[in-house]
C-alpha cells in the first residue's frame, strides 16, 4: 500500500519534468509527510497535459457521500478495472501522482513481557526513494465529482477532483518491509498511462519498480504523525535508536 509519502520538488520543477502545463495557480509547500485527504499534485491528459492540484482519496463520480474517499486512498492494480469505485477512471481518467519517495512500514517481532505474553508488535517506518535521486511517477487514477449542494456550475467547489494511487506486488529491493508498493510508471510509458483514448494500457507499462532502482532505509517514528513536516524525516537512522 502507500500511505504517506514525499513531495518536495516545487510546481516549476514538475511542469518542465513532466512536460505539462499548469491549470491552477495553486502553489503547494514541499511536504515530506503527504497523507491521505491532502491536496497533492497530480498529472492527467485532457486536452493537453496538465499538471492539476486535487485531493488525494478517490470520489466516485456516482457516490452520493464524499466521504467515501477517505477509505479510497489506494486501488489495487489487480483489480481496478473491475471494482465499481475505480472502473470508470481506469479506462479513461488515469494520472500520475509525482513523488520524491514514500513510506512503508515493517512490523518488528513482538518483544515478551514480563509475564511472559508478547507486547504489541512495533512497527518501523522506512523511506523508499530511486536510488539515483530521480523523480518517481507513481500510477493513479482521478475522478471529478459534482457537489449536487452547489447549484452554480462556475461556484468555488462545484467539483471535485481526487485521485488514487495505484499498487502492485513490491519488488523483492522493498517486498521484505512490505508486500505491496506503489505501481510506478517509467517516462516511456507515461503518454501511454495518460491517454484518455486507450481504455487498457499496454501491459509493459505496469510493470513493477526495476530491480536495484528503489533504496529504502530506516526513518524515525516522527513520520506516524502527520503535523511533523521536515526534512528530518527522511533522514536515516540506524535502528537501535528506535
Amino acid at each position: 500500500m502507500c500511505g504517506r509519502y514525499v513531495s518536495a520538488k516545487d510546481r516549476a520543477a514538475l511542469l518542465e519534468e513532466f512536460s505539462a502545463v499548469a491549470v491552477d495557480d495553486y502553489e503547494l509547500k514541499p511536504d515530506f509527510n503527504v497523507a491521505p485527504s491532502k491536496k497533492v499534485y497530480a498529472v492527467l491528459q485532457r486536452d493537453e497535459r496538465q499538471l492539476r492540484t486535487v485531493k488525494w482519496g478517490l470520489i466516485p463520480s456516482w457516490a452520493k457521500d464524499p466521504k467515501i474517499g477517505n477509505r479510497l486512498n489506494n486501488a489495487r492494480l489487480e483489480t481496478a478495472a473491475e471494482k465499481p469505485s475505480f472502473r470508470s477512471a481506469y479506462k479513461k481518467r488515469r494520472c500520475l501522482i509525482p513523488a520524491d519517495g514514500y513510506y512503508e512500514w515493517y512490523t518488528l517481532e513482538a518483544d515478551k513481557r514480563a509475564d511472559g505474553r508478547k507486547a504489541k508488535p512495533k512497527k518501523q517506518p522506512y523511506y523508499i526513494h530511486p536510488r539515483d535521486g530521480a523523480e518517481m511517477a507513481m500510477a493513479g487514477l482521478y475522478e471529478i465529482w459534482r457537489n449536487k449542494e452547489i447549484d452554480d456550475d462556475d461556484a468555488a467547489g462545484a467539483f471535485v477532483w481526487t485521485c488514487t494511487i495505484l499498487t502492485t506486488s513490491a519488488t523483492d529491493d522493498v517486498g521484505r518491509i512490505h508486500d505491496r508498493m506503489p505501481l510506478l510508471v517509467s517516462p516511456d510509458h507515461w503518454t501511454d498511462w495518460l491517454d484518455p483514448a486507450l481504455e487498457t494500457p499496454d501491459p509493459s507499462a505496469l510493470t513493477p519498480a526495476a530491480p536495484g532502482l528503489l533504496e529504502a532505509y530506516p526513518v524515525s517514528t516522527d513520520v506516524n504523525v502527520v503535523r511533523n513536516n521536515d526534512p528530518s524525516l527522511i533522514k536515516p537512522i540506524p535502528l537501535s535508536t528506535q
